[in-house]
């Protein structure tokens, strides 16, 4: 069914509101995508500064352990070993105080914190310090004193205390940005369920719409398709009936040439021949003593009738040459090879076997060496000619080459009338010619005809 132009107007305002559709709803995920990607990054980039923290807070206590677990070692051994890892417990703890000291810059909150976790590490570390210069000044009595007081204890819970609120604080920031990230991720999963529902509307839209003028271009097509096919017969008919005209006109070309040169050979050569008996008994009827002007017109006469024989026989060799009739084709090619030879001043080499053929198949053999030759008597401007038939697994090739300037760019698959004829010719019988020239390197035709079996090859 023909598409009506009212379906055929719909079709691209439908195309352009699926389009429209398609790319508003694709904006509206990327937009909820893109805000959600930010508000989960926001989050993640908060949790890891948060994360950062809770490792410093946890550093600077284990390394205030450390520095306490190496005062009291150094108390008890006296081992200078044990001030090393009170150094770099003393380095640590100055790294993690000025990181959380640069955490949260606009929060007032945090940085008391910070600052009440820095004087209680610095009150704890001056204990320490001031333990182990009383033990180095000897001043045994005054270290133990210290020891003895509660005031390390002290200083350490106090320490605690102020990391441990600085967890806290640390703990609640990351459970607010576990829920924004949940929050986020929420809003982001039920944007996207609503633009894949959006879509799946869009693509319902589409396709319904679609429908009817799909159903419509498959009809269409359909209809298209018959059509094709009733054309493509009737194009195979009518070309299978005009290639068995254009055989059957070949064909009766052929006989009636025949028929003409039979006819020529026996009617005109009869009126030749019996011009030359009354032309000699006219002779003998002048007596033995002619006249000069009777004697030369005499000959004259007869010199018209030998030209006239001459040209009979050229004329009938051109419409069936005898020699294929009588002596076959092997012949009928040498016999032609050796004429153009002649005429044409070419040198040609033929090497040709000897195969019974059809009277068919000869004269299509016969006519395309024929052509050839006299394509390359015109155009080829070639210096020698080679004239190669042969039959080998069930097939006769023939080949014919000149060393001449080729022909014109496009004319081999163009084809004019004598290369179309001779294709024709080989198509006819069944088989297959292939021309080959490249400018200024010769031309090489090639023709392959199948061979029927009760058709052997004789010897050459």
């Amino acid at each position: 069914m023909p598409l009506t132009p009212t379906s055929r107007l719909r079709r691209p305002r439908r195309l352009t509101v699926a389009i429209a559709l398609a790319c508003a709803v694709a904006g509206m995920v990327l937009v909820v995508a893109e805000v959600s990607f930010s508000g989960a990054a926001s989050s993640l980039e908060s949790l890891g500064d948060r994360a950062q923290t809770r490792t410093a807070i946890q550093t600077l206590m284990r390394r205030l352990l450390d520095a306490e677990s190496a005062q009291r070692g150094y108390l008890l051994t006296g081992r200078p070993e044990y001030l090393e890892p009170f150094r770099d417990a003393q380095a640590d703890i100055s790294q993690a105080l000025d990181l959380l000291a640069k955490g949260y810059p606009g929060d007032a909150a945090w940085k008391a914190q910070v600052a009440d976790l820095k004087q209680r590490t610095v009150e704890k570390l001056s204990e320490v310090t001031e333990t182990m210069a009383l033990f180095d000044a000897g001043q045994t009595a005054a270290w133990r004193e210290l020891m003895l007081t509660d005031i390390g204890r002290e200083k350490m819970e106090a320490a605690r205390t102020a990391a441990e609120a600085l967890l806290v604080t640390e703990n609640r920031g990351i459970a607010e940005a576990r829920k924004a990230i949940n929050d986020t991720l929420r809003q982001g999963r039920m944007g996207l369920g609503v633009m894949t529902a959006l879509s799946l509307l869009a693509l319902i839209f589409y396709f319904r719409n679609s429908a009817a003028l799909d159903r419509a271009q498959r009809e269409h097509a359909r209809a298209l398709g018959l059509e094709r096919d009733l054309l493509e017969t009737e194009v195979r008919q009518r070309t299978a009936e005009l290639t068995e005209l254009a055989r059957h006109l070949q064909t009766a070309r052929e006989d009636e040439r025949a028929h003409l040169a039979r006819e020529l050979h026996d009617e005109l050569g009869a009126l030749l021949t019996a011009s030359k008996f009354d032309i000699a008994r006219l002779k003998r009827s002048l007596g033995t003593a002619p006249g000069p002007d009777q004697l030369e017109r005499l000959q004259q006469l007869n010199a018209s009738i030998d030209q006239g024989i001459s040209l009979k026989r050229r004329i009938i060799e051109d419409l069936r040459p005898s020699a294929l009739s009588n002596l076959g084709l092997k012949v009928a090619l040498d016999i032609l090879a050796r004429e153009f030879e002649q005429r044409s001043g070419l040198a040609v080499h033929a090497d040709v076997v000897d195969v019974r053929l059809s009277p068919e198949l000869q004269i299509v053999i016969y006519r395309i060496v024929q052509e050839s030759l006299t394509n390359v008597a015109k155009h080829a401007m070639a210096s020698k000619v080679s004239l190669q038939l042969t039959a080998d697994d069930g097939e006769l090739y023939l080949s014919l080459a000149d060393d001449g300037r080729g022909l014109a760019p496009g004319a081999a698959a163009s084809g004019t009338h004598g290369l179309v004829g001779m294709r024709f010719r080989v198509e006819s019988v069944g088989g297959r010619m292939q021309i080959s020239s490249p400018p200024g390197q010769g031309t090489l035709i090639e023709v392959h005809v199948p061979l029927p079996e009760q058709e052997p090859v004789l010897s050459s």
